[in-house]
């Protein structure tokens, strides 16, 4: 069941916004006093979505939002408070809230926000978003800004490696944990790797991105560096830690600018080194769930360097994206 968090140090507040809520909408509903128990509770997975004070005793709604930033939490922000001023409003979709609202929030004012973010379904019933249930239109969109962020982040490589980067066709499906193997059979089939996975977070919006670099490309990505030390394991790490800072960087500032977002990015974590890929996965996989992916794969030429990059983003942001993605639509 969808969980609705409601983070107030005021009662009256808390019950307010609670009986706002649209009726008939099957939710279960979770209260906090602070932005400190609000996190607890969302490290609880009780808040797909938190209406979120900002003027709170022990951690205030700022620093809950940085929290949710720093910690890569997967929550939907919607910002009730009496802070009206322009600089609150500022700060706050800076840092990732979907929208803010002036207290008292109306049941209205607050349906009809929960139904433009795509939170809520005009019949008040929640759907799982699926890729193959997408529009045509929509799938060519995602498809089309992805060629555009992966064009950036292509360029940005280059001019850094002066090489020319080989750009590869999106690949954009909707998979289980269990088939991210499968688009990554070709390198499978080739080479151990290394890789890393890094969050972020943007409003509405947040996943993982997966980057696996074959291990045999070490030795050329080094020479193109002009390096001349031995590449140890820890070279290769830098190594790895820099192409791949470029790449998810480039790829999500371009996803970003197409649909006017603002990503932030969690510290890389290292999934480990000279593995194959199912080793890597496996040690993984209870923190992926079902997830939008879409798979980049870039190689040098002239170069024997082959990466994979992937966007994994989970189903609740979908319902963001595709709302953005209609608009871009109506304005072509």
């Amino acid at each position: 069941m969808f969980s609705v968090l409601i983070c107030d140090d005021s009662l009256v507040a808390r019950k307010q916004a609670a009986k706002c809520l649209p009726e008939g909408w099957e939710v279960s509903v979770h209260f906090a006093r602070n932005g400190e128990e609000g996190l607890q509770a969302l490290e609880q997975n009780k808040g797909q979505l938190l209406l979120l004070d900002l003027n709170m005793p022990v951690l205030d709604g700022y620093g809950v939002l940085e929290q949710i930033q720093q910690r890569n939490l997967d929550t939907q922000v919607i910002v009730i408070s009496g802070d009206i001023q322009p600089e609150a409003h500022k700060r706050v979709k800076q840092l990732g809230a979907l929208a803010f609202l002036e207290k008292p929030v109306s049941a209205d004012v607050l349906k009809n926000t929960l139904t433009e973010l795509g939170i809520l379904q005009p019949d008040g019933e929640q759907e799982r978003p699926r890729i193959q249930n997408l529009a045509p239109e929509i799938r060519d969109c995602y498809q089309e800004i992805t060629n555009i962020a992966m064009g950036q982040a292509g360029d940005h490589l280059a001019r850094i490696l002066n090489v020319f980067v080989k750009l590869p066709i999106p690949n954009v499906n909707l998979i289980e944990v269990s088939e991210l193997h499968m688009m990554l059979q070709d390198i499978e089939e080739k080479d151990s790797v290394s890789g890393i996975c890094q969050g972020f977070l943007g409003a509405g919006v947040s996943g993982e991105a997966l980057f696996i670099l074959s291990d045999s490309s070490f030795g050329d990505v080094a020479n193109i560096l002009n390096i001349h030390e031995e590449v140890d394991d820890r070279l290769q790490l830098e190594l790895l830690m820099d192409i791949a800072s470029i790449l998810i960087g480039s790829c999500l500032n371009g996803l970003g600018e197409q649909m006017d977002l603002s990503f932030s990015q969690g510290h890389p974590i290292v999934l480990g080194q000279h593995r194959s890929v199912s080793e890597l996965i496996a040690t993984n996989k209870d923190k992926w769930r079902p997830t939008l992916a879409i798979e980049l794969s870039y190689g040098l030429e002239g170069y024997d360097v082959h990466c994979d990059l992937i966007l994994m983003f989970t189903e609740d942001s979908m319902k963001t994206m595709n709302y953005k993605l209609s608009h871009l639509l109506e304005e072509i």
